[in-house]
């Protein structure tokens, strides 16, 4: 194999970073294409896979979102990776945890002014608001006990058809007219970015990734939305997140905690 193999580049990437990614430095694999490295990275965390096991992919055939949504994955346009996290993996502030890290990354790399949108958007809000990337934590436990946590991300690198997108929903860093980083580039710095804010929450400084995740949020704050539910959709403005990561939503005069369920910016 060549230094032009995906593989190998990404090998060398995570040897050279090994000091500043700890657990995740010797335990990522790259495929070529698969259906979805969530699944992949199930599969392997209910073998008994330990934290820090990342599986990356050149494409996804079966990508997808959250509640089922189809993730386009086209080959070599974006950055397809699922990680392994272990108790305490803290679940219910996962996916915030994730977009802080995925965030303050790209935007070290790119000087793109990557913003989230709750729960697990990476936005850009330059010219309207447009979907960079998502992020699908998924839990479980394996029949001998151990518990899991699989936290998939896709990041839109380079302009490619997105069939499953709306028009003009969707963004890529070169589409921004950012500067463009290797995909081993962006994974290293991503997931020094998770190691960083992991140890962090662990260490009880969950306060302070929440503020840094209102701060990379001004959707979540006088924004106008609407909540999907049984008795038809309802108006209202967001007010913020809880400390649990909850969407507080003002509606008619009171504050509505949102933890699930559909939510549409309006």
């Amino acid at each position: 194999m060549s230094d032009s193999d995906p593989a190998v580049r990404l090998s060398q990437a995570l040897r050279a970073a090994a000091a500043r990614l700890g657990c995740f430095a010797e335990r990522v694999g790259y495929l070529p294409e698969t259906a979805s490295t969530n699944d992949k990275a199930i599969e392997l965390a209910l073998g008994g896979a330990p934290e820090g096991t990342t599986v990356v992919a050149g494409g996804q055939t079966a990508g997808r979102g959250r509640r089922g949504q189809v993730w386009s994955s086209p080959p070599d346009a974006g950055l397809y990776a699922s990680v392994v996290l272990r108790p305490p993996a803290l679940a219910p502030l996962v996916t915030l945890m994730c977009g802080v890290a995925i965030a303050d990354a790209v935007r070290q790399l790119t000087e793109l002014e990557v913003a989230l949108k709750w729960p697990n958007d990476l936005v850009v809000e330059r010219l309207g608001r447009r979907k960079l990337g998502g992020i699908l934590a998924e839990a479980g436990t394996s029949a001998s006990g151990l518990a899991h946590v699989v936290v998939g991300f896709g990041i839109n690198v380079r302009t490619a058809p997105r069939p499953d997108a709306e028009a003009g929903d969707a963004t890529s860093i070169e589409a921004e007219g950012a500067s463009v980083p290797p995909l081993e580039t962006l994974l290293v710095e991503v997931l020094a970015a998770l190691v960083s804010c992991r140890t962090a929450m662990v260490a009880g400084q969950t306060g302070a990734i929440l503020d840094r995740w209102r701060a990379l949020s001004p959707s979540s704050v006088d924004a106008a939305v609407e909540l999907a539910g049984s008795g038809g959709a309802r108006r209202g403005t967001t007010a913020g997140i809880d400390a649990d990561g909850a969407l507080l939503v003002r509606v008619e005069g009171e504050i509505e905690r949102v933890v699930a369920g559909v939510v549409r910016w309006v």
